[in-house]
């Protein structure tokens, strides 16, 4: 009789309405299964019990930010020991002027940045009683000033994909855009006056993917034209940043002046990986790449929970 074969390790997919990444990755994983044993394919959920346990090793994580449930549940996959990529408890507190703090003390070069005291508050909150520790009124030229003056940046704290961003050049400018910023949490930020700009894809922590990009035309240049020794810090700086955050996937965005990268943006956990916007070539890279990540966590002993003390607690204890 011959030996029975050990069930495949199941990669999970959770994504949102992208068309050409996602099967374009699951076709590659599933192309090495005869010689890795390891199975992609997109997540079912409808409904999740505590401490349900989950059949996947990894799971790759494209749009729970948008998608709250999909949140949840992966928490509870990483409480049962999967590979969540990337990490929900990090994303969910991760914010623009924690990260820029972190950098700053890394000693990554990244605009000076201010976060602000929100606009507009929840219903229940009493401007005269409930925001008794909040200076009033703000001291805009003084924060302006702080971030080096005009032009400068105004964005969501915790936003994506050019989303909620100012380039403001006035006190005007500036009120109008904070004036409109509702519930969200706002920072200030220098403003780098860029000759070029990069786009690095890291995966795994390690593997760097450096492209050049034109944010103006939101175009990727084929191949990047930065000198080796430029070339070589933007790969050091984005690994070390997600090596930072403990982040597996995920882009960082420096805007270069004078030669020096200036991190602008770090917080793309749920990168673009579609093949128009990217082009053929990183498109491929992209696919195979993540191929080789999602195979090689299939195949480790890597869970999310190590990061946590309760994730410690929760391997070793049994159930009552």
């Amino acid at each position: 009789m011959p030996p029975k074969r050990k069930e495949p390790l199941r990669v999970g997919l959770l994504v949102g309405r992208e068309w050409s990444w996602p099967p374009a990755f699951i076709e590659e994983v599933n192309r090495r299964t005869p010689e890795t044993n390891v199975v992609a394919e997109y997540i079912k959920i409808g409904g999740t019990m505590m401490n349900e346990e989950t059949p996947y090793r990894v799971i790759i994580d494209r749009i729970s930010h948008e998608v709250p449930y999909y949140r949840s549940y992966l928490k509870n996959a990483v409480l049962q020991g999967a590979k969540v990529v990337n990490d929900p408890f990090m994303w969910t507190a991760d914010d623009k002027y924690f990260g820029a703090s972190l950098l700053d003390k890394l000693g990554i070069a990244t605009p000076r940045t201010v976060v602000l005291p929100n606009r507009d508050y929840v219903p229940g909150i009493v401007l005269t009683e409930s925001l008794r520790n909040l200076e009033y009124p703000l001291d805009w030229s003084r924060l302006v000033e702080m971030v080096g003056g005009f032009p400068c940046v105004l964005k969501d704290a915790h936003g994506g994909g050019w989303k909620e961003v100012y380039i403001v050049n006035s006190m005007d400018e500036l009120m109008h855009a904070y004036n409109s910023s509702g519930l969200l949490t706002m920072v200030l930020q220098e403003f780098i006056k860029w000759e070029q700009y990069a786009r690095c894809m890291c995966l795994g922590q390690e593997d760097v993917h450096v492209m050049e990009y034109d944010p103006n035309r939101r175009y990727y240049l084929p191949e990047p034209t930065f000198a080796p020794e430029l070339h070589n810090q933007l790969a050091h700086d984005s690994a070390a940043i997600c090596q930072a955050f403990g982040y597996d996937m995920n882009t960082c965005e420096f805007a270069i002046k004078d030669g020096v990268p200036y991190a602008i943006d770090f917080m793309n956990c749920a990168p673009d990986m579609d093949v128009n916007s990217l082009g053929k070539g990183h498109f491929e890279w992209m696919v195979t790449h993540m191929a080789d990540m999602a195979i090689r966590l299939a195949q480790s002993k890597a869970e999310t929970r190590s990061r946590y003390d309760w994730g410690k607690v929760a391997k070793s204890a049994k159930k009552g």
